[in-house]
């Protein structure tokens, strides 16, 4: 290091002094506005130097300030999710309240409406089983409960109970195998028997090929089992067939479409009247009794209720006038025909009615 500073020491000396000098003459020299030109050269030289300064802390401050803000934010929507969760979740309550508070009005005029003495129960669980058609309510025989009551809801029979424990009572399901129950068509008033197969659809049995049978047409407890008063709604029928011996068919039950958490138990049942089929509508043609028996006939009536509906009728009795005033039978007389041009001679009025005599008065002895 010294030998190169020995070496280059003139002009290292020279340089410093050319630097120097120039400082000197900047500081002297003035520019615009009374401004030194060394600040000028100081000014340009740091300017650059300041910028990127300005714009590394500009960047790196932004960046922090939006991590924080992102933080902000990510915190803020995680909280706006969980009240989102919060509120469809209460909302998802109300509505289940909502249902259940309809399902308890519509079982409460149910019950109203109904001749059998009905209870209450709501469905508690079901069977361990896989294809379960068991479910248990919430009333024992320390409510009355006994085997073989009719359990059902408005819109049609449910089940039947096959076992009742002290507080609790297990029933079977209308679509369980081995159940069984009378029905009647609401239509026709053909009787069958339903039975369930552990599907969805149940048939009904005992029906010949000569019934008339309609799909969707509604089917009705006949009272015939001794368990389900008649006239309980129970389904509709979804097929209908001609078998070998007996009318298939397949018959969808209505109390078991939309699931099952509230039913009513009959206690005694008081058997109902199967409802008429729904009448046709105003726009189908419907045929009119025949008229009465008791019309008068044409020789009958007076001269003036003998009124000459269309205008047919009026040109014909004016011909008629009219050959009978020219002395002219239609028909009968092939010459001449009357001369229509003539006036119509104006029909007799009908004779005024002759005042009666009053009776000669008595004669006293």
């Amino acid at each position: 290091m010294e030998t190169l500073l020995n070496r280059y020491r003139n002009l290292s000396v020279l340089l410093l002094l050319v630097v120097g000098q120039l400082l000197l003459l900047a500081w002297q020299v003035r520019a615009g506005e009374d401004a030194r030109l060394l600040r000028v050269w100081a000014v340009t030289a740091v300017t650059p130097l300041a910028r990127a300064i300005e714009w590394a802390r500009g960047g790196t401050g932004g960046f922090f300030s939006e991590y924080v803000l992102l933080r902000d934010v990510r915190r803020e929507n995680a909280a706006l999710k969980e009240e989102v969760g919060q509120l469809r979740l209460a909302n998802r309550f109300l509505k289940t309240e909502l249902e259940m508070a309809e399902r308890a009005r519509a079982l409460a005029l149910f019950r109203d409406r109904t001749p059998s003495k009905v209870l209450a129960a709501r469905v508690i669980g079901t069977s361990a089983g896989l294809n379960s058609r068991v479910v248990f309510v919430d009333r024992g025989s320390t409510d009355g409960i006994r085997k073989g009551m009719a359990v059902l809801v408005p819109e049609g029979i449910v089940g039947k109970v096959v076992q009742a424990y002290p507080t609790a009572s297990q029933v079977m399901l209308a679509t369980s195998q081995g159940f069984a129950a009378g029905v009647i068509s609401q239509k026709h008033r053909v009787r069958g028997t339903l039975k369930g197969l552990g599907s969805s659809l149940c048939p009904v049995e005992y029906i010949e090929n000569e019934d008339k049978v309609e799909a969707g047409e509604w089917f009705f407890t006949s009272g015939d089992d001794r368990i389900f008063p008649r006239g309980l709604p129970v389904g509709t029928v979804k097929t209908v067939r001609e078998g070998r011996g007996a009318k298939e068919v397949t018959l969808d039950p209505s109390g078991l479409r939309g699931g099952i958490d509230e039913v009513l138990i009959v206690v005694e049942g008081v058997h109902g009247l199967v409802p008429d089929p729904p009448r046709p509508s105003s726009n189908e043609v419907q045929i009119l009794p025949p008229p009465p028996d008791d019309i008068p006939q044409e020789e009958n009536l007076s001269p003036a209720s003998r009124a000459l509906p269309t205008e047919a009728d009026r040109l014909r009795e004016r011909y008629r006038r009219v050959g009978d005033s020219q002395g002219h039978n239609f028909g009968a007389n092939p010459g001449r025909p009357p001369d229509f041009n003539r006036p119509v001679p104006a029909s007799p009025k009908p004779a005024a009615p002759r005042p009666q005599e009053p009776p000669p008065p008595e004669v006293q002895p």
